[in-house]
């Protein structure tokens, strides 16, 4: 007895072919949505390190402002502190300070008329040869004004911690500053003050 082979039946070809192409259509559907989601996710990812570079760059910059603005507020308040306490007066002074000068015991003369020789007169002069330094400012007066270096300055001699006049400390003496009775290691920069007594000798 033989077996005899049926012919396929179109119908139920037909409904296969569809079921698997169906199958295989819905395969490519759920491929491009989890690309579509993979491409998301990436770009989600970019965004936010973008963000979070943005907001770390945020926060350096105002921690270099705040730095700038508290260094530069904190240099003001030096700078304008130093210049205040450099302002003697502002609406000028009237001082004097009593100068001598002693060389190997001999006192030296100090000229009248230092600082009047000539049009206009200097701020810091002489009057007489009494050693009297008359400090005559008027407006504002500061302490680089009253150096006693200058007066030396506007009487053409030398004056500091290691000469006084043609005297320069070595072998025949050394140079010394007296201030109301108190030795003083400024020398030319010594600041004068009104009513000063000022010894400067050379042993």
């Amino acid at each position: 007895m033989h077996n005899t082979i049926l012919p396929p039946n179109p119908i139920e070809e037909l409904e296969r072919n569809k079921a698997l192409a169906e199958r295989q259509l819905l395969s490519k559907k759920e491929r491009r949505l989890l690309k579509h989601q993979q491409k998301e996710k990436e770009q989600f990812k970019h965004y936010r390190r973008k963000k979070l570079k943005k907001l770390l760059w945020l926060i350096v910059g105002i921690l270099i402002l705040g730095g700038a603005i508290f260094g530069g507020s904190r240099f003001l308040t030096t700078k304008l502190t130093a210049s205040e306490s450099a302002i003697i007066a502002k609406q000028g002074i009237h001082w004097h300070a009593d100068l001598s000068i002693k060389i190997l015991g001999e006192f030296q003369d100090i000229p009248a008329g230092i600082g009047l020789e000539k049009l206009p007169h200097k701020s810091i002069h002489t009057h007489d040869r009494d050693g009297v330094i008359h400090m005559e400012f008027s407006g504002l007066v500061k302490e680089s004004d009253l150096r006693l270096g200058r007066f030396f300055e506007i009487w053409g001699r030398e004056f500091n911690q290691d000469c006084i006049l043609n005297k320069c400390s070595g072998i025949g003496g050394k140079v010394k500053m007296m201030v109301n009775g108190e030795e003083s290691l400024q020398f030319e920069n010594y600041v004068m003050q009104d009513s000063d007594k000022i010894g400067i000798i050379f042993e």
